[in-house]
């Protein structure tokens, strides 16, 4: 029998009789989701079905993510490795059809390898897959739909995605309520061997659209906290250089724009938490419900006008913070926080620990969260390390969060007393410890990019 701690050989173990039968997997995710809704740090956001879920999981309230963009991101997620060990860099590098990820076994694979059935719909990877490799990851079809529907042309910005649009046609308008139904409907079947189901959400990712009633929610809806006039006075030129990646500097003086842009940022949000619902109350009154890990996740923040900056590709604090929670069934810790700095990597060695998977070939470089899930305050000395290009990084520990970019330019903040990183203490006396010990988390070595933009 495969050894899967003490702590498996409990509830888990025991709610699929005694580890005959290896757990089933919900691995669910949303796309560009902050904390507003899932921490309560925009207490009037309606999410009652995630905030529920939390009550039922551990939920890891200093969670990052391994790149501030989708596509580098979920690569480091589904395949257990860094950026800088990948060259997945930016959006577009699209990396599964190049080395070194062609030759790597992403975690749908190293599912299917090890007997699990497998099961996949919606936004997973954000990059193209080769049919062949798509078959080595999942039994279904795979399907996963588009970012739309999209706002009427005229309500574009530049023909980008932004715009908000109250959404009048059908639910069914929208991949996720599609997506959402065909894992509902798997949940129903009767599944002779152990499942890992993933379900990916477009939500709350541009375009702004989501059924008119997530729009009635807002309609007096307010800025957000974290809003500090001038607030890039003290960092560097590269880190400004971020915050204007589409060419468009954030201005405070459009109240009305960005008021608008709240308010469609939170009803796609509510959409989203409304779409988890689903999936999650399919499988709670499901036979399944007691031999399931559960794990949910976003890629990356969200910037709603902090650090004067829309959207994400910053490593400031709002672009790495990402909602992550873990239920075990039966655990001890149902409802409890986890306060130590872990990574979205980590979410790949969790999965092959407590399910008892043959490891994969390549290394993984997460860290199993199996000791904080059998005690959310265990010591825990890794800081969560994020990186957005060749020699551009952020690393974040219990305290401090310290930025380095190519040119050799800093900043450093204090989150327990500066939680919305408005003053940068990089070059202030007595950091010189603090930056040299962070330091040492940011990688030496970096694999060429693969390509793509920045952005």
């Amino acid at each position: 029998m495969i050894d899967r701690r003490q702590f498996m050989a409990s509830s888990l173990a025991a709610a699929v009789g005694a580890a005959e039968r290896r757990p089933n997997v919900l691995f669910l995710s949303v796309d560009d989701m902050n904390d507003y809704g899932f921490s309560g740090a925009y207490p009037s956001l309606s999410m009652p079905n995630l905030r529920k879920f939390r009550e039922t999981a551990i939920a890891f309230d200093r969670a990052y993510c391994p790149s501030p963009v989708c596509v580098p991101s979920r690569a480091s997620i589904f395949s257990g490795l860094f950026p800088h060990t990948t060259g997945s860099y930016w959006n577009g590098s699209d990396p599964w059809d190049k080395e070194p990820l062609r030759g790597m076994e992403s975690m749908p694979e190293i599912f299917q390898r090890n007997g699990y059935a497998t099961f996949g719909r919606g936004k997973l990877f954000h990059a193209p897959l080769p049919k062949e490799r798509e078959e080595k990851m999942w039994d279904n079809k795979f399907f996963g739909g588009g970012f739309g529907p999209f706002p009427p042309e005229k309500d574009q910005r530049k023909g980008r995605f932004w715009g908000w649009t109250p959404w009048e046609g059908p639910d069914t308008d929208f991949p996720d309520v599609v997506n959402t139904s065909a894992s509902v409907d798997f949940l129903k079947q009767k599944q002779e061997k152990p499942f890992f189901l993933a379900l990916g959400f477009w939500r709350p990712h541009t375009p702004f659209t989501a059924p008119k009633r997530f729009f009635d929610l807002y309609a007096d809806a307010a800025l957000p906290p974290g809003y500090k006039e001038n607030d890039l006075a003290d960092v560097p030129a590269a880190a400004k250089e971020l915050a204007a990646v589409w060419g468009e500097r954030f201005d405070a003086a459009k109240t009305q724009e960005w008021r608008a842009f709240v308010r469609a940022y939170l009803a796609c949000t509510s959409f989203a938490d409304w779409s988890c619902g689903r999936i999650l109350d399919a499988l709670d009154s499901s036979p399944y419900r007691e031999s399931t890990i559960v794990m949910f996740w976003s890629d990356n923040g969200y910037h709603c006008g902090e650090k004067n900056h829309w959207e994400k590709n910053t490593l400031w604090e709002k672009s790495a913070l990402t909602p992550m929670a873990i239920r075990i069934p039966g655990s001890k810790h149902a409802g409890k926080r986890c306060m130590r700095p872990v990574s979205l990597i980590d979410l790949y060695p969790t999965l092959v620990e407590t399910c008892g998977l043959n490891k994969p070939k390549h290394t993984l470089e997460g860290r199993s969260l199996l000791p904080l899930l059998d005690k959310p305050d265990a010591r825990w000395d890794r800081p969560a390390l994020t990186t957005y290009g060749e020699h551009v990084a952020s690393v974040r520990d219990d305290r401090y969060r310290y930025i380095r970019y190519a040119d050799g330019s800093e900043e450093l903040y204090d989150h327990s007393l500066d939680p919305h990183e408005w003053e940068n203490l990089a070059s202030k006396p007595g950091m010189e410890a603090v930056k040299k010990r962070l330091g040492k988390a940011i990688p030496e070595r970096w694999a060429p990019s693969l390509g793509g933009r920045l952005g």
